[in-house]
């Protein structure tokens, strides 16, 4: 199985994030995030751009708990999907797009924070070391194609 993959966004919230209601009763987080831009020179050097502004939204629970994190300022790395849409304005159709979100956190290379690694309401607790099950045993994963194969640790072996 192939690995799934999703557009990401890396930039910075621009304006107070708004947590509103969509007309289905799903909570919807909005805001407009800057996304940085560099121009490498023919030197080696980069230089810094204009930054360029878009729409941002994410929906549900993910809505809820990015509200609850991000302020302005913050900067981020989302992965999610861009959504080109129209609206009307002054008699003329307008185009437009957002980035929806499924998923956002703080950049890491530029946020210094801390981990909460402790259980959230409602996790299940862990049994004890000793009440845990044994693990399944481990399958050998079938061969990809025309990737090489490697020697299994048997035939590896050398003798001295």
């Amino acid at each position: 199985m192939s690995i799934q993959t999703q557009q990401s966004l890396t930039g910075f919230i621009a304006t107070e994030p708004q947590l509103t209601t969509t007309s289905k009763g799903q909570a919807r987080f909005y805001a407009r995030v800057g996304v940085r831009h560099q121009r490498v020179e023919p030197d080696g050097t980069t230089t810094d751009l204009e930054p360029t502004f878009h729409h941002l939204v994410l929906f549900r629970a993910a809505a809820k708990r990015a509200h609850a994190q991000f302020a302005k300022d913050d900067s981020f790395v989302a992965s999610g999907r861009v959504h080109a849409f129209t609206y009307e304005r002054d008699g003329k159709t307008v185009p437009d797009e957002e980035f929806i979100a499924t998923a956002i956190g703080h950049d890491s290379l530029r946020t210094r924070y801390g981990v909460d690694r402790s259980r959230r309401a409602g996790q299940a607790v862990e049994a004890d070391a000793a009440e845990r099950p044994s693990p399944r045993p481990r399958r050998k994963p079938a061969p990809i194609g025309d990737a090489p194969q490697r020697p299994s640790a048997e035939s590896t072996a050398v003798a001295l």
